[in-house]
């Protein structure tokens, strides 16, 4: 059972709801996981449920039931070889290698980045996901950041809703792509085959910035900016203007005339730059890594060409 902590609720709160009295309270977490605690009954206003817009005057006492951190807490630390770009008591940075799963899941439950994390620092057991806040897909290589505490986490979720953090990527697609521009297509579950997203109606917002940088003829590449973070997010975006990756057999063609490219073995996409405001210190930072060597050996095959 999970230890109960009491609060009373301060003078200074009064007239406010629950869960912006909450939030004032428990900065360290984001007002969405505290409204999910409410609703699931993990926290008592005066002993019973309190609807998170009931308004509170003071004097009134709030017990909070915390859940374990991870909701995989039978995760087992594994030795996993990370690349570890930066680290600080707030932020773990890695970039991230082909292959492998970040979160555990159907199928994956071990071997995962966040096995690798809990290995690597097991303090991060007492951080929700292990400090994950975005992720890769198992075949997305580069950079993804770790919150190492509580508070950065919930700080950095709230930059990632903020669409503050700068996420950069490289992506080689199919064809002759002449220009840059924007993708603005909401995303959604696939109407038909549910392991797969698509532009749908009534999907989330979704926006990829894209910047043409080098044409092959049967192939461009591109640096992408997200300005928000769905699943699948470029792979569906790119897709949709008829220029999937190369190499990727979710969303893109059976079927390709130019071989060396037929053989790339995951989908092209590697985040190389990251930037952010730090949680701790307020000042913006950012890290950069080189291009992924199998995506740097392609685009040397198809530049000797």
């Amino acid at each position: 059972m999970a230890p109960v902590r009491y609060l009373s609720v301060p003078p200074e709160c009064a007239g406010l709801r629950v869960d912006q009295a909450l939030a004032r309270l428990l900065p360290e977490h984001s007002r969405n996981r505290l409204q999910n605690w409410l609703k699931a009954g993990q926290i008592l206003l005066d002993g019973a449920s309190a609807d998170p817009k009931r308004k509170v005057w003071g004097g009134e006492t709030l017990s909070i039931s915390e859940p374990p951190a991870n909701e995989h807490s039978e995760a087992l630390p594994e030795a996993i070889a990370l690349e570890v770009v930066f680290e600080d008591d707030s932020l773990l940075v890695i970039n991230k290698q082909v292959g492998l799963v970040v979160h555990p899941g159907s199928g994956n439950w071990t071997g995962t980045l966040l096995n690798a994390l809990l290995y690597h620092d097991p303090k991060l057991a007492a951080v929700p996901r292990a400090g994950i806040v975005h992720r890769l897909d198992k075949d997305t290589s580069g950079l993804l950041v770790v919150a190492r505490t509580l508070q950065a986490q919930t700080e950095l979720v709230r930059q990632l809703q903020a669409r503050s953090v700068k996420r950069h990527y490289a992506a080689l697609v199919l064809g002759d792509l002449s220009g840059s521009g924007i993708v603005d297509e909401p995303i959604g579950r696939h109407p038909t085959q549910r392991t797969r997203m698509a532009v749908v109606a009534g999907g989330k917002p979704a926006v990829t910035h894209y910047v043409v940088k080098r044409r092959f003829g049967h192939a461009t590449l591109l640096e992408c900016r997200l300005e928000t973070g769905r699943t699948h997010q470029i792979r569906v975006h790119m897709a949709h203007l008829g220029h999937p990756l190369v190499g990727d057999e979710t969303y893109g063609r059976r079927r390709v005339a130019d071989p060396r490219l037929a053989a790339f073995a995951r989908q092209a996409l590697h985040a190389f730059r990251l930037g952010l405001t730090h949680p701790a210190s307020g000042e913006a930072v950012a890290w950069e890594v080189p291009m992924a060597p199998d995506i740097e050996a392609l685009l040397a095959q198809l530049e000797a060409a």
